[in-house]
């Protein structure tokens, strides 16, 4: 989980409890799964004892990281910032332990709390005089930006993140006893930028550690999908859909992510590998992985809501589970499947019309007929054992749809309307 730590790191964590920080964007209302990593490592950092800091950037939010970024973000303002922090903490309470009574219980602070009556005049004489242009300039993610071709260039607002940046590890440093900052390998340049700032201001000592920015194996960017970023708000994406990307990833990807991104020791681990790799068609590894990264985000009823809907396209789910579903993961399992609309006023009907009639499930009663006989349809995941059945509201979930199922494979959407 380590790309770079500056020298004498391990050493000064090895004397004792120690308190370290992450620094988050709040330019949304949700974590999205790349921060896990930096987020993970907090985890690790609070269970052996150290304390961790989650800073949330209320003031640097305002500018916009320059870092990887190819232009530069829309400003928020700040009602927005404050409706994100508090969702973003909420988030942070399922991987962190804010609320106990611990000495190294986990705080949430704001940039904005100590930025906010900072005037300019004041902060470039008291802070700025300490970095030189040439410094931040000589940072990579500033010198990627002037060299693209395509750039239109950097403001001096963004140009100012570093210093900002630098300031908030000086500022914990100084006030809350915060000796390391934690970050993705692109925050290394900004990271350093505040070591550099507690050394020039006050002679003080300060260290860096950065995690690699995962990609998957076949280099692409991790944590997207076509729909965009997977996201830890189950209002963004669903908990059955954060359990499927965590489900669906490659092997060589599985491997290294459970290292990753769930606290499995390294013996289970090690276990769960070598047994995926006996049989890799049973997707051990991937199971396991998402399970434990889907608990730990959602809880255990949401992984199982998650795994009964996977069950469905496999008809292994009871007519029970299935109305315990809710509507937005059943049209997830089934965005694919063809789909009829049927007016409310068409019920109560008998099953045959609205197979074969208000819908074409069926081509004919007479298929539609011989189909029940055999025991091969089923609506709700209940199996129809009567032509003679009759549809009523009863059978419609959520007062909005009904699931066919022709056969082992066959399914349709009824939208009642």
């Amino acid at each position: 989980m380590i790309q770079d730590i500056m020298p004498g790191t391990e050493e000064k964590l090895m004397e004792g409890p120690q308190a370290a920080y992450v620094g988050i964007d709040p330019t949304a209302d949700s974590l999205h799964i790349g921060h896990l990593v930096s987020v993970m490592i907090l985890k690790h950092f609070q269970n052996c004892g150290h304390k961790p800091f989650a800073l949330v950037g209320g003031a640097t939010g305002m500018i916009g990281d320059p870092s990887m970024k190819s232009a530069e973000r829309n400003l928020l303002d700040e009602a927005t910032l404050n409706h994100n922090v508090e969702c973003l903490k909420a988030q942070l309470s399922r991987f962190l332990d804010f609320d106990s009574d611990a000495p190294n219980k986990a705080e949430l602070v704001n940039n904005y709390d100590w930025m906010k009556d900072y005037s300019f005049i004041n902060f470039i004489r008291d802070i700025g005089k300490h970095i030189t242009v040439n410094y931040m300039m000589a940072k990579d993610s500033v010198k990627k930006r002037l060299s693209r071709e395509s750039s239109e260039g950097m403001s001096f607002t963004e140009f100012s993140y570093q210093l900002m940046q630098g300031y908030d590890f000086y500022w914990l440093w100084k006030n809350r006893g915060c000796i390391l900052q934690l970050g993705g390998s692109d925050q290394w340049g900004n990271i350093t930028t505040g070591t550099e700032l507690i050394r020039r201001m006050d002679g003080g000592e300060a260290f860096a550690l950065t995690c690699p920015l995962i990609r998957k194996a076949d280099g692409t960017k991790f944590g997207k999908t076509e729909n965009g970023n997977i996201w830890l708000d189950p209002e963004r994406t669903s908990p059955y859909e954060f359990y499927q990307f965590w489900l669906n990833v490659a092997d060589d990807d599985a491997e290294k992510y459970i290292k990753i991104f769930t606290m499995l020791d390294r013996g289970t681990i090690e276990g769960l590998i070598a047994e995926h790799r006996e049989d890799p068609s049973q997707r051990i590894l991937q199971k396991a992985l998402a399970k434990e990264v889907t608990v730990m985000c959602h809880g255990e009823q949401a992984y199982e809501n998650a795994l009964e809907a996977s069950r469905l396209l496999f008809g292994n789910v009871s007519a029970e589970a299935f109305r315990r579903l809710d509507e937005r993961t059943v049209r997830e399992v089934f965005a694919k499947v063809p789909s009829f609309d049927v007016s409310k006023e068409a019920l109560p009907c008998g099953v045959m019309d609205l197979l074969a009639v208000n819908t074409a499930i069926f081509p004919s009663k007479g298929e539609a007929r011989k189909m029940i006989q055999g025991g091969g349809v089923s609506l709700n995941k209940e199996k129809v054992s009567s032509i003679d059945r009759q549809i009523t509201s009863d059978d419609v979930i959520n007062g909005h749809y009904i699931l066919a199922q022709k056969g082992k494979k066959n399914y349709f959407i009824i939208n009642i309307l």
